[in-house]
């Protein structure tokens, strides 16, 4: 939808009008983020010093209307796809974006001349790094909001990774690294939203970052609750644990090829959908009931995320979880049952609520393009080069 960030003469110039100098002491920036689970938008205010951690002033979730979350799902479907419908969406997800925004400030007793910038993740409709011409298209047009908040805004992060020969994401992994990274132990951190992502942060410095999406996360047990009961999400996974798993089920889902795709990888609901779970089930004898299926799901989820560990990553000391999975108690269970031999916690033992680790990386994602530096890691995204990301819009 968007252009590439091309460091034109023109475009120098705005990234030195609107660059962050290097003495400049502490910043307050606003993080938005929508995920696959397109239940709305968290909005974050963080202060970010020079040197880690940020602090954390303000949240805020501002729900998308039925009516929004209606075109969404219309917008994911390639028939619905046309360039009218796209741009009017993209034009009214900015202007929630932005509302997002005021209010996450009014709630931080901010206004827009204390606010260095807005990182706009945006709602994504299409991710696609492996097609002929890859592409990743996130919507909520960002000149919208940079006009309406009176606050400079970064957005279309994921284009510059791709045009470097990147996936385009995931693109968290940096700032855990900048925020999580502990000099004596490994980490792991494990983002479970929609799609489930993992970071490797080695206590070594010296050694590369290694981030990858490991499939489905809450996305399929979202749709398939909401399909069988009308309802957004499993809360505490309650519906799971009425079920037992379908090992027949399990097996055929574990069997697709993406989870020993090597890294670096990326995915979403183009991939993972009911229609994927369903051509599954086809082939499952007995046929399970919906709560076996959902209790299944919640095991596919732990066990592709402890077999790409083990696959992928070598010495892990501690596993640290975000995203709205670590609200879900059988997803948690399950996880520790997976991956006996680690500690497993979630990020507020590491200074920061679970459920804003993203909102949060999109505020230090547009520090990062305003100080002209790098925002993707290669070792990550695959990309030829580390390279800033984004587009910058004026107010």
């Amino acid at each position: 939808m968007r252009t590439l960030l091309h460091l034109s003469p023109a475009h120098t110039a705005d990234l030195d009008r609107f660059s962050i100098k290097s003495d400049t002491p502490y910043m307050n920036f606003i993080g938005l983020m929508s995920g696959t689970s397109m239940d709305g938008i968290d909005a974050a205010v963080v202060s970010i010093p020079a040197k880690p951690p940020l602090t954390l002033r303000a949240t805020h979730s501002e729900p998308y209307p039925p009516e929004i979350r209606q075109r969404l799902r219309a917008a994911m479907n390639d028939s619905a796809n046309d360039p009218e419908a796209m741009a009017q969406l993209d034009m009214a997800l900015g202007e929630l974006f932005a509302k997002a925004a005021k209010n996450v400030c009014g709630k931080a007793g901010l206004d827009a001349r204390q606010v260095r910038a807005i990182g706009s993740h945006g709602q994504t409709v299409r991710h696609e790094p492996n097609a002929p011409q890859p592409y990743s298209i996130q919507i909520g047009n960002a000149s919208l909001i940079a006009k309406r908040t009176g606050i400079t805004t970064v957005a279309d992060f994921r284009t510059a990774d791709i045009a470097a020969g990147g996936q385009g994401a995931p693109l968290a992994p940096a700032f855990h690294q900048w925020m999580f990274h502990f000099p004596d132990r490994n980490r792991v951190i494990v983002n479970i939203g929609g799609i489930a992502n993992v970071s490797y942060l080695p206590a070594d410095g010296r050694l590369d970052v290694v981030g990858f999406d490991s499939g489905p996360g809450n996305t399929l047990l979202d749709g398939w609750i909401a399909k069988h009961q009308q309802k957004t999400y499993d809360a505490d996974g309650r519906w799971a644990a009425t079920g037992k798993c379908a090992q027949d089920l399990l097996a055929h889902l574990r069997a697709d090829p993406y989870f020993k795709l090597k890294p670096p990888k990326s995915t979403g609901f183009e991939y993972f959908n009911l229609a994927w779970l369903e051509r599954h089930i086809t082939k499952t004898t007995p046929t399970p009931s919906a709560a076996d299926v959902q209790t299944t799901l919640v095991e596919l989820t732990a066990c592709s995320i402890a077999q790409a560990m083990d696959m992928f990553l070598p010495k892990v000391d501690g596993v640290h979880i975000c995203g709205g999975g670590s609200h879900n108690v059988a997803l948690m269970a399950q996880l520790r049952k997976q991956i006996p031999k680690l500690p497993i916690d979630t990020t507020t033992a590491l200074g920061l609520d679970p459920d804003w680790v993203e909102a949060a990386a999109f505020a230090w994602l547009a520090q990062q393009t305003l100080a002209g530096k790098p925002g993707n890691l290669p070792s990550v995204t695959g990309a030829r080069r580390a390279v800033v990301l984004g587009e910058i819009s004026r107010p």
